[in-house]
């Protein structure tokens, strides 16, 4: 008597993979399909302050880390333009007008450079948005230049960090890495006056 058992036995393993086949096809497709977020190095970060004025301050930087390295005057060179944060250009946003020592600017977004040195630094707000980096960096389009003075931290700051502190008719910008502590004062104003050429009239 002939045995059929083998013959079911197969019937059955090739049902079973056939069934199974499309779900698994259809589940790579699906893994295949899904777009993962970016990673990066350095972390986009938002510091923003409101003031009681109902106004407020808004920067927008990549957070590079310290990772046991030194950092200022080694990875972050003394005397050469740093754009303040790592991957895209700094950003700032003002919407009030404001003044930074001699100078006043209007409510706006702006660019952040600086200069570090050891006792002090220079800052920068540029007018040319949307920048990766100092790689197009142009001077003309500076719209402020400040000097900040450095003072040490008690705190170790592992990743580059910008905060803002509320203060009478104003907001400082800190800027906080390693233990280094650099405080930009920041004055809101009112409306800044623009000059203006009155155009003569022509006289018949």
């Amino acid at each position: 008597m002939k045995s059929y058992s083998n013959g079911v036995l197969s019937l059955g393993f090739l049902f079973v993979f056939i069934c199974l086949f499309p779900l698994s096809t259809s589940a790579s497709i699906l893994n295949d399909s899904i777009v993962k977020p970016q990673v990066r190095n350095s972390p986009i970060v938002i510091a923003n302050l409101k003031t009681t004025e109902n106004n407020y301050v808004k920067c927008t930087y990549g957070q590079p880390l310290k990772k046991g390295r030194e950092i200022f005057g080694n990875l972050v060179p003394y005397g050469k333009l740093w754009r303040t944060g790592a991957n895209e250009a700094t950003e700032v946003t003002f919407t009030t007008n404001i003044q930074i020592g001699e100078t006043q600017l209007l409510a706006g977004t702006y660019t952040l450079f600086s200069i570090p040195n050891k006792d002090k630094w220079t800052i920068i707000l540029n007018s040319e948005l949307g920048q990766w980096g100092d790689f197009a960096y142009d001077a003309s389009k500076n719209v402020l230049t400040y000097e900040a003075s450095v003072s040490t931290n008690s705190d170790i700051y592992e990743g580059f960090t910008i905060q803002f502190e509320d203060v009478n008719n104003g907001f400082n910008m800190l800027l906080l890495w390693d233990n280094v502590k650099v405080s930009v004062p920041i004055q809101k104003i009112g409306e800044v006056e623009k000059t203006s050429k009155k155009k003569k009239k022509r006289r018949n």
